[in-house]
């Protein structure tokens, strides 16, 4: 592939024990305990877990609508971010775009294996921060990005973008960067995915997670969901096991039909309570602004984010502080929790503002 770094061209990776063959009955080929753990009653952790657990990818790749060839699973997303850098990012040479503010997990992968960092800063408007991608193209074009980061939608922004107009930039950008969409918190979003659009765009990279809608963080359950050229290529400086079998087994019973069902009635919670809560938020003094959102928490700004900040957690709520990033120094993100959470927040803002 061409965009790969050359070096990595013809890298074959780790081939697992795992990897070469899943045939036999007796397996002696991966040196293996013989016997179970005590604390393992069902003695099945004493073997390796398959690299892309079968059944796994192809659920997610139903859930996702993609071919399962077009899907690498992974630790969450941060895994995928990391292994984009690692395989297509030349340290010193190549260089990685961002918009901030944003997630900041993408400069730090950057930062981790020697890319240039490349910030284009989101614009603010009236309809909350907006990424101008024709500034992004322009500067990926001349800086030499590798790697295009967007996040839709927008974390800690809350804004999403336009799925033809990331398509468009894809196109121009086609032979010189990969464009990665980040969409961790899609679900919760009036817009669809761009996941279709990686069949007719091979530069196009779709980041996907189970630790939002889908309730498993803890799991640790991610994909990168790209051109199959691509997926081969991450899958081959990936580490040689990771998914582990607890995860990949919670994790398809929480794609259950059942399970689908129950966690599509909180995401409709959570929609009806972030607009509720953003009004409610909207009415208070103390609040500058609130910004529309199409994630699972809004962003913010405080006449006194600090006092608001220290009353909060003194009132046992933690919300997450902003002010250290790009153009958000008076700025909270506060994710919306249960009915009954959010009005504990609230009541505790309301508190601190008859105290002042």
């Amino acid at each position: 592939m061409q965009l790969l770094r050359e070096d990595l061209r013809d890298f074959a990776g780790y081939r697992s024990a795992r990897s070469e063959t899943s045939a036999g009955t007796v397996w002696l080929n991966a040196n293996e305990a013989a016997r179970a753990n005590q604390a393992d009653s069902g003695g099945s952790l004493r073997r390796y877990p398959s690299p892309q657990p079968e059944p796994l990818r192809n659920a997610l790749a139903e859930l996702y609508g993609c071919a399962p060839e077009s899907l690498l699973i992974g630790r969450g997303s941060d895994e995928a971010i990391d292994l984009l850098v690692r395989a297509f990012c030349r340290p010193g040479i190549d260089a990685v775009l961002v918009t901030p503010p944003v997630f900041g997990m993408y400069a730090v992968g950057a930062r981790l294996h020697g890319a240039r960092l490349l910030e284009v800063p989101l614009h603010e408007g009236a309809d909350g921060f907006r990424a101008d991608l024709g500034d992004i193209a322009e500067i990926a074009l001349t800086q030499a990005a590798k790697l295009v980061f967007l996040c839709s939608p927008g974390n800690p922004a809350g804004g999403v973008l336009s799925i033809e107009e990331v398509l468009g930039l894809a196109r121009r950008l086609s032979g010189h960067a990969l464009v990665v969409i980040d969409e961790a918190y899609v679900e919760f979003a009036d817009a669809g995915s761009i996941v279709a659009g990686v069949a007719s765009q091979s530069n196009v990279v779709v980041l996907r997670t189970l630790s939002k809608a889908h309730a498993l963080a803890a799991a640790r359950i991610g994909c990168a969901i790209a051109d199959a050229r691509v997926i081969e290529a991450l899958r081959r400086c990936q580490a040689p096991y990771p998914v582990p079998a607890p995860s990949a087994a919670l994790a398809l019973s929480a794609l259950q039909a059942d399970a689908l069902a129950a966690t599509a009635a909180v995401i409709d919670e959570v929609r009806r309570e972030r607009t509720r809560v953003a009004a409610r938020l909207a009415g208070l003094m103390e609040v500058r602004r609130v910004y529309p959102s199409q994630g699972n928490f809004l962003l913010v700004r405080f006449h006194d984010a600090g006092a608001a900040f220290e009353g909060l957690l003194a009132a046992g709520v933690v919300v997450r502080d902003m002010r250290a990033m790009p153009q958000l120094g008076d700025a909270l993100r506060i994710t919306i929790g249960t009915p009954e959470q959010n009005d504990a927040m609230l009541a505790a803002l309301r508190r601190i503002e008859v105290a002042a």
